[in-house]
């Protein structure tokens, strides 16, 4: 079953972050912020599978044009501002269906990010994560890491997009407040739809809630990812369990009411009527789970294996040596 995933977070100073950082991060680069001085290094990154940066289709910006640099782009982007609690950049971050193929993936988050640029007149760095070795196999992912700044051909211009007072955001034809989030949101189920369509997939997304929709059954409860990985490491997590917990009582409540608690009916099947139907879609999910779990691990195995053999190649070379950079990890939070 397809999912839709898209959420939107700020990268503020306030939050003691910072635009480098989380470029550096998400493209698993080394960027020095020459406003602090700290090298964000995370070049040993192996779970990136495309990273680029996109800007607005109206300026005429040639191949080598600063803003076409990671460094130059968010090192600029840090210099516009000169506030405390400035917010330097905004995130978007996509699931990427593991339904299309990999083609597929970078076509639609590529579309999408250029639309945000142009609608915005905006920068933004495009990166596209594979599922981590010890992650879900289907969470591939994307980044839309955009600048809070108009870009201009010779620098960065007054804030754009959500960052705008909502008349400004008026009279540039984009939508007041909330409603342009949700167009966001309603855009990137669109284009995914379509790009379901073009592969001849039949599978569709809903930005929508549940109510929004007109569906009346309790929606699924989300795990954090930090208690998910604690579960796959064998430990228990109290967050997750209390979770769960409140999620059965509330579909023991609907059902006790004789409300819907299944999208596909109106009550709880039985554990004698659906017994055989259960241990069915089990097998065949586990089956589909390890198929995509052993392409993950060719894949991880042949990152290896390039990675050793440059090592190798580098050794056999005479390197001069260079004095110690101070890195820092300050953006090595959890990946969706």
């Amino acid at each position: 079953m397809a999912i839709y995933y898209l959420h939107t977070k700020s990268i503020s100073r306030t939050a003691g972050r910072s635009a480098t950082a989380a470029a550096a991060y998400r493209a698993g680069e080394r960027i020095r912020d020459e406003r602090t001085g700290v090298l964000h290094n995370h070049s040993r990154r192996r779970d990136v599978n495309h990273a680029e940066i996109l800007l607005p289709s109206r300026l005429s910006i040639p191949e080598g044009h600063w803003a076409r640099d990671r460094s130059a782009l968010w090192n600029a982007a840090e210099a516009a501002e000169h506030r405390r609690d400035s917010r330097v950049a905004r995130e978007i971050q996509v699931s990427l269906p593991v339904e299309l193929s990999a083609t597929q993936r970078l076509v639609l988050a590529r579309t999408f990010a250029q639309e945000l640029a142009d609608r915005h007149n905006v920068a933004i760095d495009l990166t596209i994560h594979e599922p981590r070795p010890e992650g879900d196999v289907r969470n591939h992912h994307a980044h839309l890491l955009a600048t809070s700044r108009e870009l201009h051909e010779t620098g960065f211009g007054g804030k754009a997009g959500l960052d705008l007072p909502y008349s400004e955001q008026i009279k540039r034809g984009l939508c007041k407040g909330r409603n342009e989030l949700i167009m966001i949101r309603e855009r990137w189920a669109t284009l995914t739809n379509e790009a379901f369509r073009a592969a001849g997939i039949d599978e569709r997304v809903d930005h929508r809630s549940l109510k929004a929709m007109g569906v009346n059954r309790e929606p699924m409860p989300h795990i954090p990812y930090f208690a998910y990985k604690l579960e796959r490491r064998g430990m228990r997590s109290e967050v997750a369990q209390h979770i769960r917990e409140n999620y059965r009582s509330r579909l023991a409540a609907r059902a006790a009411l004789g409300q819907p608690t299944d999208a596909f009916g109106p009550r709880i099947p039985s554990p004698e009527s659906s017994a055989v139907d259960i241990e069915d879609m089990r097998r065949r999910s586990r089956a589909a789970w390890l198929r995509l779990r052993g392409e993950a691990l060719q894949r991880n195995a042949e990152h290896s294996a390039a990675a050793s053999q440059d090592r190798a190649s580098n050794h056999t070379q005479a390197q001069p040596v260079a004095a110690p950079d101070l890195a820092t990890d300050s953006e090595s939070e959890f990946d969706l």
